[in-house]
């Protein structure tokens, strides 16, 4: 009788530590596996700062005045039609500063008239300004008006006439001396569009 009953008590303990060995439902932290995570973690990324501030504008180069006189000049072959030659290129007439952005031709008619051509560029004043106070000898006399220019003048002093262009910071003065007041206007109404077109052409 008293072995079965140590034999009972073997089996209970037994039961009992078996029982132990399983997971507790009230025990949340053992009964229950860690969930597994249903998405990966927001990622936070840096953004760089946006700059709002306008970017200061580039200013364009000052033009080359020099070179800008050298191709409003008159050329060889847009006096060709007046059968000229080649003269001695000297300035005259009422702009005869000491520019150095300056450029000068001259050519000489067969009858001995003198045609002459200078571009002086103003890089201190507008161009405008300086015809305006340009004080030439003889009377004003009329001539074609050139569309494009800032303003124009002419003169005739017995039988040599000068005609002023004026556009930006261009001036461009023709000479013409004739053997008559008539012809030295005719000529310089005839070269007008020929100097317009180069004048306008320069920014």
């Amino acid at each position: 009788m008293r072995h079965r009953q140590v034999v009972a008590l073997a089996a209970v303990a037994l039961v009992g530590l078996t029982g132990c060995e399983g997971p507790d439902p009230n025990n949340l932290e053992t009964y229950y596996d860690d969930p597994a995570p249903t998405s990966a973690p927001a990622t936070v990324t840096a953004e760089a700062p946006v700059n709002h501030a306008q970017a200061a504008p580039v200013k364009p180069p000052m033009p080359d005045l020099a070179e800008l006189a050298s191709r409003a000049l008159l050329s060889d072959a847009d006096v060709a039609e007046e059968g000229v030659q080649p003269g001695d290129g000297e300035a005259s007439g009422c702009l005869t500063d000491g520019s150095a952005s300056s450029r000068t031709a001259s050519w000489r008619y067969p009858s001995g008239s003198v045609l002459r051509h200078r571009v002086v560029a103003y890089p201190d004043e507008a161009a405008e300004d300086v015809v305006a106070r340009a004080d030439c000898d003889g009377k004003s006399v009329s001539v074609p008006a050139q569309h494009g220019v800032d303003r124009q003048r002419a003169w005739c002093a017995g039988k040599t006439c000068t005609v002023l262009l004026a556009k930006g910071k261009l001036v461009s003065a023709l000479t013409v001396s004739a053997s008559t007041e008539t012809r030295a206007v005719d000529a310089a109404k005839r070269l007008l569009p020929a100097m317009t077109a180069k004048l306008t052409a320069q920014p």
